[in-house]
């Protein structure tokens, strides 16, 4: 320990110059690794450069999207699963820009610690490199801030910034959105990354054994299928989006299946959601068994399987269900637009998602 008429030293506060600069040359070849065209600079400058016209654009509105990861962060950092919370910071951003009709087109993530440690902060980026390159996105820059004093020894946070382009005139507002339209769900993957201040809460309270077999599923830890990453659609959706197929994109991130939906209705035009279309996960079953969950809870707090909604053209559901198929999606036939109130109504009969009566939930736009 210095003495007050010692130099100080960065360092000695707490901050390693050396440190960053390492991860900086670590990540370089993960940064190079998500390249696609359009995305030429290398990492180290101030910012990096994006060329629209490199992309294929001719007359392109830029869309942005940022978000986090919520507290699936702290299961994350407290069982040592840093490995793919990339892929959900990316997944956050880049599905809610094709929801707008959008490419994603480049990437940039935040990431702040107390100490830059162990190599955990290289295997986040490379998480977010995956990501990138699931969602053909090039990660052209970021910042990692080292900040003693202000997180919990290992804890650290992720933010996440992504910009795409659609041509004007392709955008998705949901102004197409009619009734009569079909409702198509997305399988999503897991939890996804919402929900989980409830997912760590029931943890707690019913003392899980997060490092055994879940019950629902022997074959994998508990931990391991809660920390699942947020499935990416972009790939799957983009050249459906292109060809004009989809009438409106709802992500169904937090306020579930009823919150989100009504977000891409015009006036008019009430989504009728029947959850006995698909089949409850038996991740979703468990949390709502253990927690004594209400369905309509479930609706307007998980995903409850499904990750993204689609609005359809009846001619065409035969089409852009063949199609998602074959690019790997599972799709679910959830429900259809009616006319009324703008909203969304999720209804369930007795025995659907363990009710004991018929149930609905409608929450208005």
């Amino acid at each position: 320990m210095s003495g007050k008429n010692s130099p100080y030293t960065y360092e000695q506060a707490g901050v390693s110059i050396a440190g960053g600069n390492a991860l900086v040359k670590a990540i370089g070849p993960l940064a190079k690794s998500t390249a696609r065209p359009g995305a030429t600079s290398e990492l180290g400058g101030f910012g990096g450069f994006f060329d629209p016209k490199a992309a294929g654009y001719e007359d392109p509105l830029l869309v942005a999207a940022n978000d986090g990861v919520g507290t699936k962060l702290k299961l994350a950092i407290e069982h040592d699963r840093h490995d793919t919370v990339g892929i959900d910071l990316v997944a956050m951003c880049v599905n809610d820009l094709i929801v707008q009709g959008a490419e994603p087109l480049f990437f940039l993530d935040y990431f702040a610690t107390g100490k830059l440690e162990n190599g955990i902060a290289e295997r986040v980026v490379a998480g977010i490199a995956d990501g990138c390159k699931q969602a053909g996105c090039a990660l052209i820059g970021g910042e990692t801030a080292e900040m003693p004093g202000m997180y919990a020894p290992g804890d650290y946070d992720l933010a996440g910034f992504c910009v795409g382009a659609v041509e004007r005139g392709e955008q998705l507002t949901g102004e197409k959105v009619a009734p009569g339209d079909v409702l198509l769900g997305l399988a999503s993957s897991g939890v996804h990354s919402n929900g989980y201040s409830l997912v760590r809460k029931l943890a707690e309270d019913f003392e899980w054994k997060l490092d055994r077999p879940a019950i629902f599923d022997q074959e994998r830890l508990l931990i391991d299928a809660l920390i699942e990453p947020t499935r990416i659609y972009v790939a799957s959706l983009l050249p459906l989006v292109r060809e004009g197929l989809i009438n409106g994109l709802a992500h169904i991130t937090g306020g579930g299946l009823l919150e989100n939906i009504p977000r891409i209705l015009p006036e008019g035009a009430h989504a009728m959601v029947d959850a006995a279309n698909w089949p409850q996960p038996r991740l979703m079953a468990f949390l709502q068994a253990q927690g004594h969950i209400e369905p309509a809870e479930m609706a307007r707090t998980f995903n409850c399987g499904v990750g993204m909604v689609l609005s359809v053209d009846p001619d065409d559901v035969e089409d852009v269900t063949k199609r998602l198929e074959a690019a790997g999606e599972t799709v679910l036939n959830i429900g259809e637009i009616a006319g009324g109130p703008r909203g969304c109504t999720v209804i369930g009969a007795a025995g659907v998602w363990s009710a004991t009566a018929d149930w609905d939930a409608t929450h208005s736009g």
